[in-house]
Order: C-alpha cells, then sequence, then structure tokens
C-alpha cells in the first residue's frame, strides 16, 4: 500500500517530477532523460497502470484520494496530497482534474520488432506538435492500426498533451523510432509494406482508388501540420494518395485526415 504524503513546501524536492509541466522544451529534454512522463486524469493513470507502466508516484488533490483509493491500495510507489493552490504553484497551472502521476518510461521497441508482425502501420515525418500526436494515436487504436513509426523529428508521443488528446490511445498502440530518416523507409518497404504518402497534390491518387484495404501490408505516411511530407520522403513512397475535397477546401487538419486515411486502410478487417 502506498504512504499517504502530506506536502505544503512548494518546493519539496519530492515533488521534482512535477515541477514546471508547463515549460514545453524544458519537460521534452527532461523527460525522456530522466526516463518519466506524466499521466494526467483518472482514467489516463488507470490506463498506463493497465498498460503495465510502473507508477513513481502520484500527486493529488486531498478530493481525488477516495476516488483513486483501489489504486492508491495497489501502490508501493507514495501519494503526494496537496492542495489545489500549491499544485498550481508546482505545476505552473491549475490542474483541472486534481490527479497526476509520474510514470516510469519503457525501453522503445526496435522498429523491425513492430514490423514483423503488424500489417497496418501509420509513419509520420515531422508531426511535431503535441495535440496533433495525440489524436493520431487516439483514431490509429479506434481504428484498428497495428503500429506507429516516427520519424527522429517527431514529437513525444509521452508528453502530458499527447497522453491527454489521446485518452490514453499512446499505451494502446506499439510505436518505435526510425532513427535514419528517410532511409529506414527501406527496411518497412523490405518488411512486405507498400509505402502510402498521404498529400493533398492533385498528381495523387484517390484513396478509394488505391483500395489500400486491399493490400497485404501498408505503411501509410503522413506529414506535419501545413507542410506535409518532405520531397524526400514523397520520392521514397511507393505511391502517392489524396482524400478527395470539395466545396474549395484544399485540405484537412493531419488529425482529422489521419483518422480518414485510418478508415480507408483498414475498413473490411477484422477489429479486436
Amino acid at each position: 500500500m502506498a504512504d499517504l504524503i502530506t506536502v505544503e513546501d512548494p518546493d519539496d524536492p519530492r515533488l521534482h517530477d512535477y515541477t514546471g509541466l508547463t515549460d514545453v522544451e524544458l519537460r521534452r529534454r527532461r523527460e525522456p532523460a530522466e526516463g518519466l512522463f506524466i499521466a494526467e486524469g483518472e482514467k489516463v493513470i488507470r490506463r498506463a497502470k493497465d498498460a503495465g507502466y510502473e507508477m513513481r508516484s502520484m500527486l493529488l488533490s486531498a478530493k481525488w484520494v477516495d476516488v483513486m483509493r483501489d489504486v492508491i491500495d495497489e501502490l508501493p510507489a507514495p501519494v503526494y496530497v496537496v492542495t489545489p493552490d500549491l499544485a498550481e504553484r508546482v505545476t505552473g497551472y491549475h490542474v483541472h482534474r486534481g490527479a497526476l502521476a509520474s510514470m516510469q518510461r519503457k525501453p522503445l521497441p526496435a522498429a523491425t520488432d513492430l514490423l514483423r508482425t503488424a500489417r497496418r502501420v501509420v509513419v509520420m515525418e515531422g508531426v511535431n506538435d503535441h495535440t496533433n500526436i495525440g489524436a493520431i494515436f487516439r483514431s490509429a487504436a479506434a481504428l484498428g492500426m497495428d503500429a506507429v513509426l516516427l520519424s527522429p523529428d517527431c514529437a513525444d508521443p509521452l508528453y502530458r498533451r499527447s497522453v491527454k488528446v489521446s485518452m490514453g490511445a499512446v499505451f494502446s498502440v506499439p510505436y518505435a523510432r526510425l532513427d535514419a530518416w528517410p532511409k529506414s523507409l527501406e527496411s518497412v518497404r523490405e518488411a512486405g509494406f507498400t509505402l502510402l504518402a498521404l498529400t493533398p497534390d492533385e498528381k495523387a491518387r484517390p484513396l478509394d482508388e488505391a483500395a489500400p484495404h486491399r493490400m497485404d501490408r501498408v505503411a501509410l505516411m503522413l506529414g506535419a501540420e501545413g507542410d506535409g511530407l518532405t520531397t524526400r520522403a514523397l520520392v521514397a513512397a511507393d505511391e502517392w494518395v489524396r482524400i478527395p475535397m470539395s466545396h474549395g477546401v484544399d485540405s484537412l487538419n493531419v488529425g482529422a485526415a489521419a483518422a480518414v486515411a485510418f478508415y480507408a486502410v483498414t475498413t473490411g478487417r477484422p477489429q479486436s
């Protein structure tokens, strides 16, 4: 059973994992280096725990102790109980959901290991907006994508904002980094995948004509908001595909486009 520890000093070193949560650049450096990530809210904390992530500690306002009692009773990790005001002074923002947990990261699998069993994967290039990362993972989980591969400059899926937007779906879809970009795309092709680059370019083939759901193995490539896939990535693809637009709209937000494309890639496949 976890120890309930009341903390009244915002500079208490035991709260180090939770300091400066609004400083994006600081947390981007700190969290991977220190092997942690922050789960926010009851549902996300429970999903992280159920996905096998080890809890380092929890930071709770008093009214959330009873709500999280079953989790607390199973934990060896300390639980720090603080006032809402102190939580805000530590984290840098008002913690609306009243519950935070510091979780231990797991080692990332190798991309080659994921590709052995996957049939439908999403490959992201330069997607560095945490909200988009979270939205794409949520759609990937909901629509049956098997894995996510990230270029080196993609944002961290375990950053607090990504986890929150995904509602914990980042714990459901395995992911890996492709270190050599775009050279690593060749290893995806060698694993038997057809590389489909999603682009609004008029030269691209409409998704329904490409019929990706009938392909044996598909790797759907997505680029960053606005810029899209780079020329190098487009050249590396086997085929360009697009979502037909109406009413003069030239493109969708990458999160929305991903959901549409995932459905086209997975429709007709049994969902687990």
